[in-house]
């Protein structure tokens, strides 16, 4: 598997999908690829989580992962299913020490210098910053990393089109997720697309991110 912070480098945005039609998660992947957005996150919430993430798998290019995983054994399943990373709302050391110990790249949910450093005691250095606009915002994150200077972040949680360049622009920042580049529903593929393309093209906006 890819090392946690070569995926955060993929893609200035991680789409944060949910679905709750399987037909839907195919045409959505390839629309989110073909717009240059190739790291999925399938967030574990509805009961065709884990098949969306079996079907995207089979889209060229995509790189699969789960969200919402809360504990080892919804990582065992988002695994089973294909999943090539591993993302939850917050850090606690049971998840943590299953995900290091099946050797999966894991980016833990954090909100203060607590949860960091919980991290960092568990060797992890990549983390989501979520709610990202709830906890703060942009200075709440400028404040926070100024002491952890070895550590990235995805922020997640309010990141829209008109603030992720701003976020992007902060060197610690690798990525950022969004739900509002996988709109719920029947994908319209066109502006899906169109919408990704103008997401992936946030690759430039700042020195912590890497062009698709």
């Amino acid at each position: 598997m890819k090392p946690i912070e070569t995926i955060m480098r993929s893609a200035p945005v991680i789409p944060v999908i949910v679905i709750d039609d399987l037909d839907h998660a195919v045409p959505l992947a390839q629309a989110l690829v073909a717009g240059g957005l190739n790291v999925l996150e399938v967030t574990l919430r509805t009961p065709q989580a884990l098949d969306a993430i079996r079907a995207m798998k089979q889209v060229e290019g995509a790189i699969v992962g789960a969200g919402t995983v809360i504990n080892p054994k919804d990582l065992d399943a988002a695994l089973e299913a294909g999943s090539e990373f591993i993302v939850s709302p917050g850090l606690t050391p049971l998840l943590a020490k299953a995900a290091i110990d099946r050797d999966v790249p894991f980016l833990p949910g954090i909100a203060n210098a607590g949860d960091i450093m919980m991290g960092l005691d568990l060797g992890l250095t990549h983390f989501k910053f979520f709610p990202a606009m709830a906890a703060g915002g942009l200075p709440a994150l400028k404040a926070l990393a100024a002491p952890f200077g070895q550590c990235k972040f995805c922020p997640t949680g309010g990141i829209s089109l008109a603030n992720a360049p701003q976020w992007l622009a902060f060197d610690p920042v690798l990525c950022v997720g969004g739900s509002w580049v996988a709109p719920p529903g029947n994908p319209d593929v066109p502006r899906i697309e169109a919408v990704a393309r103008q997401a992936a093209g946030m690759g430039s906006a700042g020195p912590g991110t890497a062009a698709t």
